[in-house]
This record gives C-alpha cells, sequence and structure tokens, in this order.
C-alpha cells in the first residue's frame, strides 16, 4: 500500500526559482530580519533559525563572513561564534524548555554539510522522548509548530532576560 504525505506549501520552494550565491549570506544581508528567520544579530556572527529544522527551535549560529573551515576564522569570530551558541542554547531554553541539545558542526559534505562552504553550528533542542514512530518507520519528521510562531517565542525570549 503506497502511503503518502500531503505537504502542499513545499511546491513553492520545489518549483521556486533558485539564487545564486550563499543563502546565510544573502540572508544576513538583507534588512527583513523576520522574513528570513534572523533571530539575533552579534558583531560578527548571527542567530539564525533553521528553515528545515530537526525540531522545532533548530536555529543555526553564523559568522558573516564567508568562511568554510574552522581555520578560516579569526579568532574572534571563533569566541563571538561560541558566546552566541550560548545564548542559543539560553534563549531556546526560555521559550521552549527543552530536555537536552544537540550542538554541533558539519564540516565538508562527507560530514553532512548541506552547506558546507559558509561554516555554521547547529543548535538542536531535544525532548524526552522526541523521537516517535514517524522518523523511525516512516522516515518523517513531524515539525508541530510553524517557523513563524517559533520565531515570535524565540525573539520574545530573547527580549524577556
Amino acid at each position: 500500500m503506497v502511503k503518502r504525505l500531503w505537504a502542499p506549501w513545499r511546491i513553492d520552494y520545489i518549483l521556486g526559482e533558485r539564487e545564486n550565491g550563499c543563502v546565510f549570506c544573502r540572508k544576513f544581508a538583507e534588512s527583513s530580519d523576520a522574513e528570513n528567520f534572523v533571530v539575533y544579530r552579534g558583531e560578527r556572527a548571527g542567530i539564525i533559525m533553521n528553515i528545515h529544522p530537526y525540531t522545532n527551535g533548530h536555529i543555526m549560529i553564523i559568522p558573516y563572513r564567508h568562511a568554510g573551515e574552522l581555520d578560516d576564522l579569526e579568532d574572534e569570530e571563533l569566541a563571538e561564534m561560541m558566546f552566541l551558541t550560548r545564548k542559543g542554547v539560553q534563549m531556546l531554553r526560555r521559550a521552549m524548555q527543552p530536555h537536552g541539545f544537540n550542538i554541533g558542526l558539519n564540516i565538508g559534505a562527507a560530514a553532512g554539510a548541506g552547506i558546507g562552504d559558509h561554516l555554521h553550528i547547529h543548535v538542536v533542542p531535544r525532548w524526552q522522548n522526541d523521537t516517535n514512530f514517524m522518523p523511525v518507520l516512516a522516515d518523517v519528521r513531524v515539525i508541530p509548530e510553524s517557523l513563524n510562531d517559533t520565531y515570535k517565542r524565540l525573539r520574545e525570549a530573547l527580549q524577556a532576560k
């Protein structure tokens, strides 16, 4: 029996034009943070939501300067990325009360980097028993909250220190 998973909102992405250049550089160069899911801007790096999240609240810490390797970054950029990783964890704790986090980098295509030429740190909030039968049996991950609603919660958590 054929199983169907309907996701009609994906057609715009599938049929849409592909933009040239780095998506991260483009998002940070634009001024509409809410439209681009830019949660926070620091001096050398920022926090942006992953629009293809593993779980709700999946964020990425990204240097503004286009660099694909740790060795390509300046010490100040690395330091700010770690500061923003901590800030992102604090924000996610306030906004979403996760039970834990997966935090990491994928350097190179062999390591799973989808955007390998612009380094970024993934911060993925996790909850007890957040893996259910869907990813195990159907290879489908259910994201129960819209990106816009999650964005609003994260922004509110940043301001609610």
